[in-house]
């Protein structure tokens, strides 16, 4: 058991300690809160297809400054049955993500939390797990996913600001996608300097610029879930 000093240290560098696992509680599908937390906690949500014995992806998905955890799964909770993908959703413990305000602690232990929880009650598949992101919360994507790139083997960033990984590990596949008339993080000085730098230290990175503001389209979300499960959605 991992001592409260060094899972203190863990979160200050940004390290998760969590994996997929064999579970060991009963789960059900649908939508349920995490129940984490009284204030800020986040949501689950399962498809109707999940079977234990057939591992599932998952994606973690994080919202923007002032954003919860609800309206980060709304951009992608149409997209779970037909990919048969399980969504994770968390609130930050602050208005945005920690390393984002001043460096890797709170939000780290939390996800942590969350993660060693969905992981004991649901099957996994280990090379079909993501961490996505909108905005703020897709800047903290990338930081997270690249120090944890032994965990994570996808990154999915839509409308990224920045990325501030404490480390490097494993090379997680990556997928980017910003509006071309971004008021809020403007493409040429976000996303147009982010992927070169992704892709000089050898990330294989999808990348996707369309017309339109901060926001992300459901054409591209669609996009993104089909990158990452490299599989036709299943029809209803």
């Amino acid at each position: 058991m991992e001592s409260s000093k060094q899972a203190d240290f863990s979160a200050t560098e940004g390290r998760l300690s969590s994996r997929p696992t064999r579970p060991t509680a009963t789960a059900t599908p649908g939508l349920h809160p995490l129940g984490l937390d009284g204030q800020r906690d986040g949501f689950i949500y399962v498809p109707k297809t999940y079977r234990a014995d057939q591992p599932a992806p998952l994606v973690l998905m994080l919202h923007g400054a002032g954003g919860d955890s609800e309206g980060a799964l709304n951009i992608v909770r149409h997209l779970a049955d037909p990919f048969q993908t399980i969504l994770l959703a968390v609130d930050s413990r602050r208005q945005t993500w920690d390393v984002i305000r001043s460096g890797y602690g709170a939000d780290i232990t939390f996800i942590d939390r969350a993660l060693a929880q969905t992981f004991s009650r649901y099957a996994i598949a280990p090379n079909r797990v993501a961490i996505a992101g909108f905005s703020d919360g897709a800047s903290y994507a990338l930081s997270v996913g690249i120090t944890n790139g032994d965990l994570f083997s996808h990154i999915i960033a839509f409308s990224p600001g920045f990325m501030a990984p404490a480390g490097q590990e494993g090379k997680p596949q990556v997928f980017i996608s910003h509006g071309k008339g971004d008021t809020v993080l403007p493409i040429e000085r976000c996303s147009r300097r982010i992927v070169p730098q992704l892709q000089r230290a050898s990330y294989n990175v999808q990348y996707h610029e369309f017309n339109g503001p901060h926001a992300v389209p459901g054409a591209i979300a669609r996009q993104a879930m089909e990158w990452f499960t490299q599989t036709a959605p299943k029809e209803n």
